[in-house]
C-alpha cells in the first residue's frame, strides 16, 4: 500500500500536531448510536453476516475520511492510500489472535475475502501479535456481549497513534435496531469533525451494505 509524505510547512494542521504531541494522553474515544436496521433486516433475508458487514463498514469509514488514514513517525507525517483491518478474532481454546483484512470498497469482493482470513486467523494454534511495525492498520475488536455506553482501549503511548475501532450488541428495539460503537484517535491527527464524517459514513454504508 502506498503512502504520500505530508510536508509540515505547508499542512493546514501543523500547529495542532505540534501541540497535541506534547500531550501525556493525546487520544480521545467517541461513542455513538449507530443504527443496524438495515443490517439486521438483510441477514435475516439474504444471510448477510453482520459480524462481517459491520467490518465492511467500519473500512468504509476509514476511507472516507483522509486523517483516519495519516501517521506519524516521530516528526515525519505520512498518509496511507488504504489501510488494513486488524482485527480480533477468537480462538477455539477461549484466547483470541489477530486477523488482518484488506479492504475493499465492493462489498461481494469484501465478503468471501475477508470470511476465508478471519477463519484462517480462528485456525492459527498460536498467539499471533499485531502489527507492532507497521502502522498502514487499523485496530478493530468487537465486544457482542455488550451494549456498552463508553470504552476506551489499551494504547502503547503518547506516539501511537492507529486508530481503534470498537462496536457493541446489536439491540432490537422492535421497529428498528442499533448498536454502540466507538472510534479511538490521536488528537495530533484527528479532530471531532473527522470523527463525524466517520461515523457518517460508516451509516451509509451499512444502511446499503
Amino acid at each position: 500500500m502506498a503512502e504520500t509524505r505530508i510536508d509540515l510547512a505547508t499542512w493546514p494542521r501543523a500547529d495542532q500536531f505540534r501541540l497535541f504531541r506534547t500531550y501525556a494522553k493525546p487520544h480521545f474515544a467517541t461513542t455513538a448510536r449507530v443504527d443496524a436496521t438495515h443490517l439486521t433486516g438483510r441477514r435475516k433475508a439474504d444471510g448477510v453476516s453482520p459480524y462481517r458487514a459491520c467490518l465492511y463498514a467500519i473500512g468504509a469509514g476509514l476511507h472516507a475520511v483522509p486523517e483516519l488514514l495519516t501517521r506519524f513517525r516521530g516528526d515525519t507525517v505520512v498518509r496511507h492510500d488504504a489501510v488494513a483491518l486488524s482485527m480480533t478474532v477468537p480462538r477455539d481454546d477461549g484466547g483470541f489472535t489477530f486477523g488482518y483484512v484488506p479492504f475493499d470498497p465492493d462489498f461481494p469482493r469484501f465478503d468471501p475475502e475477508a470470511a476465508r482470513l478471519i477463519a484462517e486467523a480462528a485456525a492459527t494454534p498460536d498467539f499471533k501479535e499485531n502489527a507492532g511495525r507497521r502502522d498502514d492498520v487499523a485496530f478493530l475488536s468487537c465486544l457482542p456481549w455488550l451494549d456498552y455506553t463508553s470504552l476506551d482501549n489499551a494504547i502503547s503511548g503518547p506516539d501511537d497513534c492507529i486508530p481503534r475501532i470498537s462496536w457493541g450488541r446489536i439491540v432490537d428495539h422492535g421497529t428498528r435496531s442499533d448498536m454502540a460503537m466507538t472510534l479511538e484517535v490521536h488528537h495530533a491527527l484527528v479532530d471531532g469533525v473527522h470523527v463525524g464524517r466517520f461515523f457518517a459514513a460508516v451509516q451509509e454504508a451499512l444502511d446499503r451494505v
